[in-house]
């Protein structure tokens, strides 16, 4: 099957490229040429383990290919994916359409024979529709269905994602369009994953409600872990559990420093506003919005307080700033909360990540970048776990104690435990939650 994927983001170069390994004729559409140079050049804008190999191989094997010409990749083609940003708007928490419906444009306009539009970017109920009028009002004469296909990829974790999904959801209104959609994911259905096959605004809907859900369930656990703290409990043994009761499950119930990243902020903010403008106000997740606010907060304070109560003149090392590991995404990570707290306060950073730097260097600003987490230790007032990188998960705590000024640990991630902070040396250890 003919496929043409416009935007090469995240969500569509990742589809793209796994949609190639089904065996499909991808064409990846984007309109940065520099970008395009790069993908065809063997370059992979991003960092996801594995998408480079995977690349590799379909480009060889001719399934693949990169353009910034939509015109010629949607000609012919009986799928055209649009995998656009839809970024929160500025002042009003609305997710942007803008490139959404500019695509559509471009789509209709190109369109030169029967094609399913299918819009894989987040994006709110009743999108599709206004796609669906876009389409037809530029181009009337146009044979085309809309369908809903939206993504549940984990950063670090989507090749796996896509290749063994939980579930692929699949809003259509026609049988035409539902035929096209199977046989694009006829080798997920021949292994039996679960293929949701439903209603437009389902689908749209189902994408918000997973992710705010989970977000909750994160959210939850981090004022959870603030509880504990104040009672002496142990939010590792609370959250073990909580999790080994079947009806919840164990995922997404880690205390940490709040979430971020592309979607759970996104989202939730798009969910919050979609209720306010249909006069059904979305409390939980407003208040799931407000409170991972204040874990971030509380975690800055927490740091304040293991530094004698102000940052100023301090050395702080600080270990991971991407919002998770396995990933170079900076998008709302709490580091962008902790870090320019910790400068803004008189403290002098040094920060390490395996893959953060280059998005970090613009995002934090007066921070000092290095390699090797010893090194960042040397003479430091204290060391921030602040993204559970493997690399992070194995240190030598003697020796990173034994470089310190002051051999201090403030673990956001609860990777280590009081008992081995203290046996390495470390006269203070700083957990959450325990």
């Amino acid at each position: 099957m003919r496929i043409a994927m416009i935007g090469t983001g995240y969500v569509g170069l990742v589809s793209g490229v796994c949609f190639s390994d089904f065996g499909h004729d991808v064409i990846c559409v984007d309109k940065d040429a520099a970008k395009i140079a790069r993908l065809k050049a063997g370059e992979v804008p991003i960092y996801e383990p594995g998408l480079d190999t995977l690349m590799e191989k379909n480009v060889a094997a001719g399934r693949l290919e990169f353009s910034d010409d939509l015109a010629a990749a949607v000609d012919g083609a009986e799928a055209v994916f649009i995998a656009v940003g839809t970024p929160t708007r500025r002042g009003d928490g609305h997710a942007d359409l803008t490139y959404m419906m500019a695509a559509a444009e471009e789509i209709a306009a190109a369109l030169t024979g029967y094609a399913v539009v299918v819009t894989k970017s987040t994006v709110p109920v009743g999108t599709n529709r206004q796609v669906q009028e876009v389409i037809a009002s530029a181009n009337p004469d146009a044979d085309f269905d809309v369908a809903s296909n939206p993504e549940f990829l984990r950063e670090g974790a989507a090749i796996e994602d896509f290749m063994k999904p939980d579930r692929v959801v699949v809003g259509v209104e026609s049988a035409h369009a539902a035929e096209v959609m199977s046989e694009i994911y006829r080798p997920l259905y021949l292994r039996d994953f679960p293929i949701l096959t439903t209603d437009l605004e389902s689908a749209e809907m189902i994408k918000y409600a997973a992710n705010a859900f989970l977000a909750t369930k994160i959210t939850f656990m981090n004022e959870i872990a603030g509880l504990c703290e104040k009672v002496g409990a142990d939010v590792k043994e609370v959250s073990r559990g909580v999790g080994l009761d079947g009806r919840i499950g164990n995922k997404f119930l880690h205390a940490g420093p709040g979430y971020g990243g592309s979607c759970f902020p996104k989202d939730t903010a798009a969910l919050a506003r979609i209720g306010q403008d249909h006069s059904f106000p979305m409390r939980i997740t407003e208040t799931v919005m407000r409170v991972n606010d204040e874990v971030k907060a509380r975690m800055v304070e927490k740091l304040r307080d293991a530094c004698g109560g102000s940052f100023n003149g301090k050395t702080v090392t600080v270990l991971g700033v991407t919002f998770k590991p396995n990933t170079d995404d900076m998008r709302e990570a709490p580091s962008l909360t902790i870090v320019p707290a910790m400068v803004g306060g008189g403290a002098h950073v040094r920060v390490i990540d395996p893959q953060g730097r280059a998005e970090g260097e613009a995002l934090l600003p007066g921070v000092d970048w290095l390699e090797d987490p010893y090194e960042a230790a040397e003479g430091a007032d204290l060391v921030v776990l602040l993204t559970e990188w493997n690399e992070f998960r194995a240190l030598d705590l003697k020796a990173l104690a034994a470089r310190m000024a002051y051999p201090r640990m403030a673990d956001l991630r609860n990777v280590y435990s009081a008992r081995a902070a203290e046996r390495a040396g470390f006269s203070q250890y700083i957990a959450v939650g325990r």
